[in-house]
């Protein structure tokens, strides 16, 4: 059995973004997208427990109570987040390998209005996409960024930690969930008391911790937090819907007042099939966006991201086209990816065959 120091350096030579661990199978890696064996080793129960063991060290006993555990540390020379789980009664794994250093935020592909983020001095900007949608990434790249021109105090919660920062204008604490603190929820009552500039919440999971996200806002701090969704609409309608109808009203009106931003990603295959270039939707909070939030209107803020292309917003499906235009992707990519499948269709052609279900 190959040792988990040689796992993450033969995944890293082969470019791959994740390592899957389980019992009966060899060590599976995702290589632009798509899984493929390590070796031909099939990992016995012994195995399993052992690697799980060299990454959990003394809170391995942990998985036996909960049944999973979330960790980061630094393997071989990757920062690597580490999930264990229990599956059939053997620990399994699943690993992400992050970038070992923090990129430039100008590197990553990202339409042009993102480099205005890290001037924001308050408000709730959002990122959002599916796990493995390169969220952390851009996160961290902004963070950074910030990191590095302005002179404030920045506090990350997260669970676990993924990148790690060197402080250089700014001040930056890091913490935890399990470790420095018991919840998100908890962590950022604290937060309030000590003394941010930025805050960075790894994830908006209920309704407690999206209220006192949107309070550090209104108190004039900046925000940035993640969702699970797929477009800007969605990330709104999904915080609202986080809360019983008679609250809902309230949320809005913070929301309309404090947001920002939303960028919604997603990550795709390039065009010849090596490699991966993120697809983002960018929705800047205009006026009548803030009206429609505030009165419930959320259908309509897709045709007012459409008008707001002027100030360097851009919806996903115009995003899949305009990377099918300049050779990044391929025309069956964007129209696989699309929120409107027809209409990428008819502006980039190619495609399967007509009658072909295309799964959104």
């Amino acid at each position: 059995m190959k040792t988990i120091e040689e796992i993450v350096t033969i995944a890293n030579e082969r470019r791959a973004s994740d390592i899957h661990i389980s019992c009966g199978v060899p060590v599976m890696l995702r290589v632009d997208g798509e899984l493929e064996k390590l070796d031909e080793d099939v990992l016995s129960y012994e195995d399993c427990e052992n690697l799980g063991k060299r990454l959990a060290a003394d809170r391995f006993s942990e998985i036996l109570h909960s049944g999973e555990l979330d960790l980061a540390e630094s393997i071989s020379g990757s920062r690597v987040r580490i999930n264990l789980y229990r599956s059939k009664g053997s620990v399994s794994a699943a690993l992400r390998i992050l970038h070992d250093h923090i990129p430039e935020l100008s590197t990553l592909g990202l339409p042009k209005v993102v480099a205005e983020f890290p001037t924001y001095s308050k408000g709730i900007i959002l990122v959002t996409g599916e796990t493995g949608s390169g969220k952390s990434t851009t996160m961290a790249s902004i963070l950074n960024e910030i990191n590095h021109t302005r002179r404030e105090h920045i506090i990350t919660l997260e669970d676990p930690i993924e990148y790690l920062y060197t402080d250089d204008k700014c001040l930056i604490s890091q913490r935890e969930i399990g470790n420095d603190t018991t919840s998100y929820a908890e962590g950022l009552r604290a937060i309030l008391r000590e003394d941010p500039d930025v805050i960075l919440i790894g994830e908006m999971r209920d309704g407690e911790t999206i209220e006192t996200a949107l309070t550090a806002a209104e108190t004039g701090h900046l925000v940035f937090a993640t969702l699970h969704t797929n477009s800007a609409v969605d990330s709104v309608d999904r915080i609202v819907g986080t809360f019983p109808a008679e609250k809902q009203q309230q949320i809005r009106m913070q929301l309309s007042t404090t947001l920002k931003a939303v960028l919604s990603q997603q990550l795709l295959v390039r065009k010849g099939g090596k490699g991966r270039a993120a697809a983002c939707e960018a929705m800047i909070v205009t006026p009548a966006i803030r009206n429609q939030i505030r009165e419930g209107n959320t259908a309509q803020m897709q045709s007012s991201l459409l008008g707001s292309a002027n100030i360097g917003a851009i919806t996903m499906d115009n995003c899949l086209i305009n990377m099918v235009k300049t050779n990044v992707i391929e025309p069956q990519t964007a129209i696989e990816a699309a929120n409107n499948a027809d209409y990428v269709k008819q502006n980039v052609g190619g495609g399967r065959p007509a009658g072909f279900d295309v799964r959104r």
